[in-house]
């Protein structure tokens, strides 16, 4: 790949298209071999600028869900770095999204996220827009001359959805989000994602890189070493991956131990392995004697109708959803910084910014529950901001989460000038190809 300054728009038309079978498309050569990935990416402040200018201002992001504005007056602002998002639920119901600054001398208009909003007012001089972004009103206009309310909009920003997913986009000129989201929504149609609520937000600041949290949720590669209690009810072998270009794709099988185990494991020990590390999924949370198995049956049966009779009764049905879609996690990667995790009766999303130094991210989860139908109602969410020593993302994050400092401390070693990676971290080598697309940079730059 040759350096290019291309805008995103035109680089894009090159992004490689289609679906695997499990080997690497597009920009990742399956008889490649290792790649190396210049360390500087992580730890360079001129690197993390270049990002701020040419990633942030260009990619679609998930801001945050249709629950957090579902009504009119309902609003959330999105940070990402130095830029501010405001997304907001117009009087006629339409969802829209400015840059959260006044025209007249740049106050941010509004912070955080609620409802029962009727216009955006700078706190400022009082220079007043409505929910559509028109200028209504500015205290003594006469001392502005001749200055016409209609030439002083608020910046729009770009707004889509997919489900329960609200994203936003600096972009004026960018595609539009179904064509960014590539092959995903189409892939994820079977369940339903528009039943999904978001229930909850939690948000905390990490001592790494924003792109060292996203490649831990970008391969499997370490889960034989990070997750040793996972081992027991996951085949992290037979996981196919695949890529459309901004997004990809990898699959994991739950309730069965994971083919590395060589002589195998009993029914009971990969009972406790699930319940160790997923129980919540069957409101089990203390290990027992594994449920008898019948002739017909595998304990992956098992354990997905304990998962049905769990959530039937909080009012979801889970008949129409075999054992496969129950036990089988689909995990999406969506440019440049967020995971969607997905099965029959969970769904969450993970994403990471940037923090004020190229050491620090902001990690946050999104976390859903499947209602009763596509019109369910809308509750807003729980938002909460934590330390990080309180971030608390269930058994399996929490190993995640806790490894990123090691990681970013180790790639401020002066010794260590590249990251090496394999086949296996086909995703994470795809997040490079589309940065370096983005910021018009070769893959040695």
């Amino acid at each position: 790949m040759t350096a290019t300054q291309d805008h995103p728009a035109t680089a894009d038309a090159r992004l490689h298209t289609g679906v695997d079978d499990g080997t690497a498309t597009g920009p990742v050569d399956p008889s490649a071999g290792l790649v190396r990935v210049p360390a500087h990416r992580y730890t360079s402040a001129e690197f993390a600028e270049l990002e701020l200018r040419r990633l942030w201002t260009r990619t679609w992001q998930l801001a945050c869900s249709v629950d957090h504005v579902a009504e009119p007056g309902d609003f959330f602002e999105y940070r990402v770095g130095p830029y501010a998002v405001v997304v907001v639920r117009d009087d006629e119901g339409v969802l829209r999204a400015f840059q959260n600054v006044c025209r007249h001398r740049g106050n941010s208009l509004c912070s955080g996220a609620g409802s029962g909003l009727t216009e955006l007012k700078c706190g400022y001089h009082g220079w007043t827009w409505d929910l559509a972004g028109q200028l209504r009103r500015v205290p003594g206009r006469k001392g502005f001359g001749g200055l016409k309310l209609s030439e002083f909009p608020l910046l729009a920003a770009r707004v889509d959805t997919w489900g329960p997913f609200v994203f936003v986009n600096l972009d004026p000129q960018a595609d539009a989000l179904d064509t960014y989201l590539e092959a995903v929504p189409e892939d994820a149609a079977w369940a339903r994602v528009e039943e999904f609520r978001c229930t909850a937000t939690v948000v905390g600041d990490v001592a790494a890189n924003w792109k060292t949290v996203v490649d831990g949720f970008s391969e499997t590669y370490h889960i034989q070493t990070l997750h040793p209690e996972l081992m027991g009810n996951i085949d992290d072998v037979n996981a196919p991956q695949r890529l459309w270009g901004h997004t990809g794709k990898s699959e994991q099988l739950y309730g069965l131990a994971s083919p590395r185990i060589k002589a195998g494991l009993s029914d009971q020990e990969v009972w406790d392995s699930f319940v160790l590390t997923q129980g919540q999924r069957m409101g089990v949370t203390e290990p027992g004697p594994v449920p008898p198995v019948p002739e017909d049956a595998t304990l992956r049966d098992v354990i997905a109708e304990r998962i049905r009779a769990h959530v039937a009764a909080s009012g979801t049905d889970l008949s129409g959803f075999d054992t496969d879609r129950i036990m089988r996690l689909h995990q999406y990667q969506l440019f440049p910084n967020c995971s969607v995790l997905l099965t029959a009766d969970t769904l969450s999303a993970l994403v990471a910014r940037p923090g004020p130094t190229p050491g620090t991210a902001e990690m946050g989860i999104f976390a859903f529950r499947r209602a009763a139908g596509p019109d369910a109602p809308y509750r807003r969410p729980t938002d909460l901001r934590v330390a990080f020593e309180d971030l608390d993302l269930g058994y399996v994050l929490n190993q995640d989460a806790a490894v990123l400092a090691g990681v970013q401390r180790g790639l401020n070693q002066p010794g260590l000038t590249e990251l090496v990676l394999s086949q296996e971290e086909k995703r994470v080598i795809n997040t490079h190809r589309n940065l370096e697309r983005y910021l018009g940079i070769g893959p040695k730059d």
